[in-house]
């Protein structure tokens, strides 16, 4: 006789930050663990951050974000939306889309060539929905979190596909061929970016996904010249060279208005 199992789903941990209806609360929480409920692999940690914005000229002003442990893989997303029920169901989307990927064998798809099937390696028009950017004049913003972390010796590849399941807009890495560190970021809607602290293209292996790769190497400055340099370009981010370590950092506007650090250790 075949017994029947009943997964247990684990409890959704929901933060809140500034004014978020407690119906939108409860609402995030069914969402994410009716997700939970449906997935083949087992929900070990789940966490929502629900925050609502102050500033009124934000155009987008609830933000949710979702970070899950399944079965031992991080997952993460992170939307913007007019109304947080809106923003709720926008971060369902994301995650449902994300997991449908990682259903797939990854070491099978690694060595052909994306398709332009939904979400396939692809992030489509999905960035429309990320935070605006909190208006924090220059003379406040300041680097409040810090992280350094060894970087992971992987293929652009394998970058790609990290940046994409953790959501990110750029990721970190050591090049697996060139021994370079290295950053991968969105290119336009359908293809990546890659630059390196010294451009090696003759050292990276074949790829599969869409990719260009910058031939100039990356300016090396200290943290102070690198803020300057993100404010008067309005880039996302600038990758740079410590001056003091010669290792390769990323200095990234945050959604509050400040920014971010990340620097790779030994």
């Amino acid at each position: 006789m075949k017994r029947s199992t009943v997964r247990q789903t684990p409890e959704i941990q929901v933060e809140v930050r500034g004014e978020v209806p407690e119906d939108s609360v409860e609402y995030a929480r069914s969402k994410v663990q009716e997700l939970a409920g449906q997935l083949r692999e087992p929900v070990l940690f789940a966490r929502v951050r629900l925050t609502r914005t102050a500033n009124p000229a934000t155009e987008r002003p609830a933000i949710a974000q979702a970070n899950l442990d399944v079965n031992g893989r991080q997952v993460r997303a992170h939307v913007a939306s007019g109304t947080m029920n809106e923003a709720v169901d926008l971060l369902h989307d994301r995650l449902v889309a994300r997991m449908s990927r990682a259903r797939q064998d990854w070491e099978a798809r690694r060595g052909g060539m994306p398709t332009k099937e939904p979400h396939e390696w692809r992030h489509d028009s999905e960035p429309t929905h990320r935070p605006d950017y909190f208006p924090r004049p220059v003379e406040e913003r300041q680097v409040v979190r810090h992280k350094s972390f060894s970087l992971a010796r992987e293929t652009p590849d394998e970058a790609v596909y990290e940046m994409e399941e953790m959501d990110y807009d750029f990721h970190l890495f050591t090049d697996a061929g060139s021994g370079e560190d290295s950053v991968v970021y969105r290119d336009g809607p359908d293809g990546y970016r890659l630059a390196q602290l010294h451009p090696r293209p003759d050292r990276i292996g074949p790829v599969s996904v869409p990719l260009t790769v910058s031939e100039l190497p990356v300016p090396r400055m200290n943290v102070e010249e690198a803020e300057k340099r993100l404010d008067l370009t309005g880039f996302p981010f600038v990758f740079f060279t410590d001056e003091a370590t010669g290792r390769g950092n990323v200095l990234y506007h945050r959604y509050d208005g400040h920014y971010g650090l990340i620097a790779p250790v030994e």
